[in-house]
């Protein structure tokens, strides 16, 4: 003969205890938790990271320029690490000639491997100094992918914590009740039979 056992906390029966039916709900609610709510939590703060990402873009955009120049020195400076970003890690000695200004020679950012005589082109502020280039659409996705899955990891680690803490609470309070029904029918069981 088989037994049913699938559903039993959610059906009435003589053995459900309350601990059971709150246990079953809160594999319930966390089950919505984990699969809806974590993946809209990531989709909404990708989306936002997207469009602050972009309007950053855009603002750089705005307020850096592009010229195209020519290496002077084969010798490129390595830039320290918090400085530098990764396509433009070196500065070296750059020539151009703008309209009406003349020729033009300054110290830039340039792409690793650069050698003299080489074209590159090279972004500078409002400030006239070397900078990075603006974000590309690339790093504006990338940057959104990874904020998004990071806040569904987190949200995620955070909803299965809390479901770990729970099921310790629900277990503590399940060995309490068992201590206090064998208290009261313990002795019934252990005591000498006459």
């Amino acid at each position: 003969m088989r037994t049913q056992v699938r559903g039993w906390r959610w059906r009435r029966n003589p053995l459900r205890r309350r601990s059971d039916v709150i246990e079953a709900w809160t594999v319930l609610v966390v089950t919505v938790l984990l699969f809806v709510v974590t993946p809209l939590a990531g989709m909404a703060a990708g989306l936002r990271a997207h469009e602050q990402a972009r309007s950053l873009a855009a603002s750089q955009r705005a307020e850096r320029r592009q010229v195209q120049a020519v290496v002077v020195a084969n010798t490129p400076e390595r830039l320290p690490t918090e400085q530098g970003d990764r396509d433009h890690p070196y500065r070296a000695r750059v020539r151009w000639t703008e309209p009406g200004k003349g020729t033009r020679t300054v110290m830039a950012r340039v792409p690793a491997g650069t050698r003299a005589g080489d074209p590159v082109t090279v972004w500078f502020d409002a400030q006239g100094r070397s900078v990075a280039p603006p974000p590309d659409e690339f790093a504006v996705w990338q940057h959104t992918i990874t904020v998004g899955v990071c806040v569904t990891g987190g949200a995620a680690a955070v909803v299965l914590f809390g479901h770990a803490l729970e099921r310790r609470f629900a277990l503590r309070h399940r060995l309490a009740e068992w201590e206090r029904e064998w208290a009261r029918t313990g002795p019934k069981w252990t005591q000498p039979r006459t």
